[in-house]
């Protein structure tokens, strides 16, 4: 099952209702993924010297003021923190290799889910409606964002299992279906140095594409190869700093559908987490085809 939904807003004027947006079409996605939900928000860009993390905190009191008075103190450098819920996003100018090895050896309690210049990534075990209340999503605003509900099949319940993944900057995978040759790939992809923090096989498709990016491949040469190399039953929706690409597998069993109007470009599991959006009858409305990539972005 799962469901994945996603917005890319061509009309820079309505990123103001992005969040508003996101939250009612992964509300709508429920029934596909009833055991958790999250995320991937492209807003608030920092410098160009600039890093931001999202990091997720297990506990529910976790002191994060006390983090970041730590970063400060070793490092002589700001550290702007936003808190929600479980998570919180560090933006700083202290280089990410620095910042992520402090981390593994002083807060090894806490999971980096993203990094980059734009992207922020939430993410939570339970109902999605429980998820977009908690993290408040009405609160964003930003230029295009991607979402999942997970119904759990291949792997645990828990949040670092569920959807978004990131594996690289400003990149980031939501996916539904099931991959049959990721746990040999995984063991080709951490020869080749890229490390996985689960064992689900999503993770594992999002690490192929930072690996071939870091070949040299672009988000559409790293798709189409990914039709021949990655077996099984997917739709993917792949986000970037500039905006978002959709994939199905050569069958294409499971479900997507895409829609279009001057505005926005969106998609989703089913229709109905579009139908609710703001100048849907303007819109041209498509399912995807198999093993075709579809994208959209700046550029």
């Amino acid at each position: 099952m799962c469901g994945i939904v996603g917005i890319y807003y061509k009309n820079k004027d309505l990123s103001k209702d992005l969040g508003t947006m996101l939250g009612s079409m992964l509300v709508q996605m429920s029934e596909r993924g009833p055991d958790s939900a999250g995320v991937a928000v492209y807003r608030n860009p920092v410098g160009p010297s600039s890093t931001k993390l999202s990091l997720y905190a297990s506990e529910d009191d976790f002191d994060w003021n006390r983090v970041r008075l730590q970063l400060v103190a070793e490092f002589n450098a700001e550290f702007e923190t936003e808190v929600r819920a479980s998570h919180a996003v560090v933006s700083t100018t202290t280089p990410l290799r620095q910042l992520r090895a402090w981390l593994a050896v002083n807060c090894p309690e806490l999971r980096i889910m993203s990094a980059g210049s734009t992207i922020e990534i939430y993410k939570e075990a339970g109902a999605p409606r429980d998820f977009v209340k908690r993290f408040k999503l009405q609160d964003f605003q930003g230029s295009h964002a991607l979402g999942h509900t997970r119904m759990a099949t291949e792997s645990a319940i828990t949040t670092q299992h569920s959807h978004p993944f990131s594996t690289g900057l400003d990149l980031c995978l939501v996916h539904n279906g099931s991959l049959s040759n990721h746990n040999r790939l995984r063991e080709q992809l951490q020869a080749e140095g890229i490390e996985f923090q689960t064992d689900n096989d999503s993770e594992v498709a999002a690490g192929y594409l930072m690996w071939q990016l870091h070949q040299g491949a672009t988000l559409e040469q790293a798709l189409t190869s990914a039709i021949s190399d990655l077996d099984g039953f997917y739709t993917f929706a792949v986000g970037t700093r500039d905006g978002f690409a959709v994939l199905r597998d050569p069958i294409a069993c499971k479900p997507a559908v895409m829609a279009e109007n001057d505005d926005w470009v969106a998609m989703a599991s089913e229709f109905r987490a579009i139908a609710q959006l703001p100048g849907v009858e303007q819109a041209t409305v498509w399912e995807p085809a198999p093993a075709t990539v579809y994208s959209w972005g700046k550029g």
